[in-house]
């Protein structure tokens, strides 16, 4: 579900700047072969900046669709949950937060199985560092977290279109590391 993918709040809009910084994790043991659709978990607030929302989501969608997985609209292989903020540079916690809402208990994470910076996702729970875009994918059928990245990206809202770039190129770079199913 397209509203579900907070990762509009993917990035700060503070001062414009290219470089991202990505952080990813996976579990070693998964054979990502197996999975073949995907959907997304469903967000518990609406996006507060539909444009850069919807512009996310699409980034995202056409680079799972590159790695062989398709979106359906419930009950994927795997359960895609974003996270993310947006803070203006005013401090304190993102003005965008998301917690993803999960559907029974939350998905668990061996430490021990994981590859990847810090051994594990470093952006799983209620709130996400402003200007972040975390992705975590759960396997379903285990309900198991079987890889975490996160990007960080500073965009400037007075240049709407190159944030957006910036976003879009942001989320390619983010999925880079993003094993194929294929």
């Amino acid at each position: 579900m397209k509203s579900t993918l907070l990762l509009i709040a993917l990035l700060s809009f503070p001062a414009a700047s290219s470089a991202q910084k990505v952080k990813v994790g996976h579990d070693r043991a998964t054979d990502f072969s197996n999975f073949k659709t995907y959907s997304w978990a469903e967000p518990s607030m609406p996006p507060t900046r539909p444009v850069l929302f919807e512009a996310v989501t699409a980034r995202v969608e056409v680079e799972l669709q590159k790695r062989g997985l398709t979106k359906v609209s419930k009950d994927g292989d795997l359960t895609v949950m974003p996270a993310g903020g947006v803070d203006f540079g005013f401090g304190g916690q993102a003005s965008t937060p998301y917690s993803p809402t999960y559907g029974g208990s939350p998905p668990a994470l061996n430490a021990s199985m994981w590859t990847g910076s810090g051994g594990g996702p470093s952006t799983v729970g209620a709130y996400v560092s402003e200007g972040t875009l975390a992705l975590t994918f759960v396997d379903r059928a285990t309900n198991k977290i079987v890889w975490s990245g996160s990007v960080k990206q500073k965009l400037d809202i007075e240049k709407k279109n190159e944030s957006l770039a910036l976003a879009d190129k942001a989320v390619i770079k983010l999925l880079n590391k993003f094993p194929s199913t294929k």
